[in-house]
């Protein structure tokens, strides 16, 4: 798969920003220890990895005279909506009722047929699949799809060439579309370390259970890392090459954010901060001198308003 990464990669290279890491003092994050490599994945078009894999799904494959569909917690659906856009394509978008009002305006702003519909994500995915079945659209999963993990993995791929020392990633988990993709490109060459929060413990649970399982769907970060289960494409990748899996509280994750913004003047979503949040609640402890990277993977929330 890390061949078909790195292909793929040169397919989108012109439509995907290639997203900059910052070396962090341990000491501006409240750590003792090597500086911190930061991958500001949030700075990507859509404020989030998602567009990645949104536009590898349009480039490679086939779309129909009805366009795409998608179901997303929010960002996914902002990444479809962009890369429909971007490639002339028409597209609906099905979000849950727990949707960020900042995220439901930026569907809108690309153009997107937006519905709001049901509570969680899993209802909006119910109601995406029939929609395809009615109107022929091809659907564009968050993370159950070949392609979206194709395309999440060239973070992976442009973080080695960026900071070649990172000998720990941490990524937050949802459907795992992310974490699969990057676990896929490194290959145990990097230590990726899963972030979930403890309400909507996905991948813990399936690592646990030596298979995807249903879990809750409560938390602070909901909208973007709380799916009924995790993905069954990116479950194996995660058995072989995913180190394991620690759990944040929401705490945690709102404490993450705040430092982001008052230390360095960073503003995450709570999905995009869960990973940091594992580092300064010391769910994960670095050896001395180990080089940590951790992904900040989005920014869409409405805590700057016009």
């Amino acid at each position: 798969m890390r061949d078909a990464i790195a292909r793929n990669y040169e397919v989108i290279r012109p439509y995907v920003r290639r997203t900059p890491v910052m070396a962090v003092d341990a000491a501006d994050l409240g750590l003792s220890g090597a500086p911190v490599a930061l991958k500001l994945e949030f700075t990507q078009h859509t404020g989030s990895f998602k567009a990645r894999g949104a536009i590898t799904n349009l480039l490679t494959r086939d779309v129909p005279p009805a366009g795409v569909v998608a179901a997303s917690g929010g960002n996914h659906g902002i990444a479809v909506a962009w890369a429909a856009m971007t490639t002339r394509k028409p597209a609906r978008i099905f979000v849950p009722e727990v949707a960020s009002p900042a995220k439901i305006e930026r569907i809108r702003s690309f153009g997107a047929d937006l519905v709001v519909t049901g509570q969680r994500y899993n209802d909006a995915l119910l109601a995406s699949e029939k929609w395809m079945a009615e109107s022929g659209a091809m659907p564009v999963h968050a993370y159950e799809q070949y392609e979206t993990l194709l395309g999440q993995g060239s973070v992976g791929l442009e973080l080695e060439q960026q900071d070649p020392a990172v000998q720990t990633l941490l990524v937050a988990c949802g459907g795992g579309g992310l974490i699969g993709g990057i676990a896929a490109w490194f290959e145990g060459r990097v230590r990726v370390i899963g972030v979930e929060p403890t309400g909507a413990p996905t991948l813990y649970r399936a690592l646990e259970a030596g298979q995807p399982v249903d879990c809750e769907a409560g938390s602070i970060a909901a909208d973007s890392l709380a799916p009924k289960r995790v993905g069954e494409l990116m479950f194996p990748i995660a058995q072989k090459w995913v180190e394991r899996v620690v759990l944040v509280e929401d705490e945690d994750i709102q404490a993450a954010q705040s430092l982001l913004w008052t230390n360095l003047r960073i503003v995450a979503e709570p999905g995009g901060a869960a990973a940091l949040a594992a580092l300064l609640a010391r769910r994960y402890v670095p050896a001395k001198d180990e080089r940590v990277g951790v992904l900040l993977c989005g920014a869409n929330t409405t805590a700057v308003q016009f």
